[in-house]
């Protein structure tokens, strides 16, 4: 299982696995193929049919268009074998392709294709199941984030601090912005009127809607193409860190504290992306806002003290109640539904580490098993429902 770093990138949005993974592969395809007279680049499956909605043109073509004229094709009927999220790079000189690659946006900004998928970043956990961790945690007397610590070593509390600020930034911007979100759907921004009139309500409904506000805050940067953190992806950033930036404002919990629920986090996600995905073109929104909610979850009792049963009971709850999710958006565009899953899912973040709180931790059904039927049913989707907008509320909802 590999880095937190890997989980956790900086970047900007709508899309980790259509607009930052297809820029990466821009980057390293120009570094490989530089000289050319003209670049061409073909777009598979999801990437095809709601690609333009995600930027995943712009995002290519801010790269490659500077070097050399540049053609996007769109194959949305064609998905290749090894994952939805298909892309042919090829460079052109003198009307001839004289190099070609072919390589897949896989969900959180990463690539991989049948051969660069042996060639990724060093596995450094050597579990790779919360049963197994959860087993170490009580053989050692510790608890998830001393193990992300053990694994990662203390370089990775300087980059999860960097990745707190730039969530609470991210919050911040995005509560004092208005106006309209690109695209052409004609959705108003929210989350500062849900945070002004927090101020009006009594505590349990301020509480309530200041979560919403900070969901809606990230996910509305997110959906205008401002910086993020995939937390697991794009699609789905506004949950772990509204949880935790409501947490840490109104608790005053120390900024360790809050740095050692983000690497709890990162751990149940790090688990989902491993042995299932995190790629709503591969596994429908489960994969994204359900991941997200059960990171969320798994933070929020960790700062609450919960026990690793606990926590992982917390996480389970937010994973399993989102188990069949689809991926449906609207004209292509990571507003409607995604925004206001966010903030939902934030909510019931918060509503899962309540109960799995009150309880004394043992449940029937664990974390590694939701992760399994996940994949399972993920897989089982038809593709109208994966990140394709050719089923669901994308075909009931028509554009203003």
């Amino acid at each position: 299982m590999e880095s937190l770093r890997e989980l956790f990138k900086i970047g900007h949005g709508p899309s980790s696995s259509h607009t930052m993974g297809p820029r990466k592969a821009a980057i390293q395809f120009a570094e490989r193929c530089p000289g050319v007279d003209a670049y061409r680049v073909t777009l598979y499956g999801s990437l095809a049919a709601t690609g333009k909605g995600h930027l995943t043109d712009e995002a290519i073509l801010a790269v490659l268009r500077p070097l050399a004229p540049t053609e996007i094709v769109w194959r949305a009927d064609t998905v290749l074998p090894f994952h939805p999220n298909g892309m042919l790079f090829e460079g052109l000189r003198g009307g001839e392709v004289v190099d070609s690659w072919t390589i897949f946006s896989v969900g959180g900004g990463a690539l991989a294709n049948e051969t660069t998928r042996q060639e990724k970043t060093p596995d450094i956990y050597p579990l790779t199941t919360i049963a197994e961790i959860k087993e170490w945690c009580y053989r050692e007397g510790k608890t998830f984030w001393e193990y992300v610590g053990d694994c990662e070593g203390p370089e990775i509390w300087d980059y999860l601090d960097t990745v707190w600020s730039s969530m609470c930034e991210t919050i911040e911007r995005g509560l004092n912005n208005d106006g309209v979100l690109p695209g052409g759907l004609k959705v108003a921004r929210k989350a500062s009127t849900y945070w002004v009139k927090s101020k009006g309500y009594t505590a349990s409904l301020s509480s309530r809607a200041k979560v919403y506000a900070y969901a809606l805050a990230t996910a509305e940067e997110n959906a205008s193409g401002g910086q993020v953190v995939t937390a697991p992806t794009c699609g789905s950033c506004g949950v772990v860190p509204a949880v935790l930036y409501h947490l840490s404002t109104s608790r005053d919990f120390l900024r360790i504290r809050v740095l050692r629920a983000l690497a709890t986090a990162g751990l149940f996600g790090n688990i989902a992306k491993t042995n299932s995905s995190i790629s709503g073109a591969e596994v429908g929104c489960q994969g994204e806002v359900g991941v997200a909610c059960a990171m969320a979850a798994a933070a929020a009792c960790q700062l609450f003290g919960g026990t690793p049963s606990q926590i992982e009971y917390a996480a389970e709850m937010g994973l399993e109640h989102h188990l069949g999710l689809t991926c449906d958006p609207v004209c292509g565009l990571v507003q409607v539904p995604c925004i206001e899953r966010n903030a939902i899912a934030a909510a019931r973040a918060l509503d899962a580490n309540i109960y799995a709180t009150l309880s004394d931790g043992s449940h029937l059904v664990s974390y590694d098993k939701v992760v399994e039927v996940m994949n399972e049913t993920g897989h089982n989707l038809p593709s109208l429902y994966r990140e394709t907008s050719e089923g669901g509320l994308a075909k009931r909802v028509e554009k203003r």
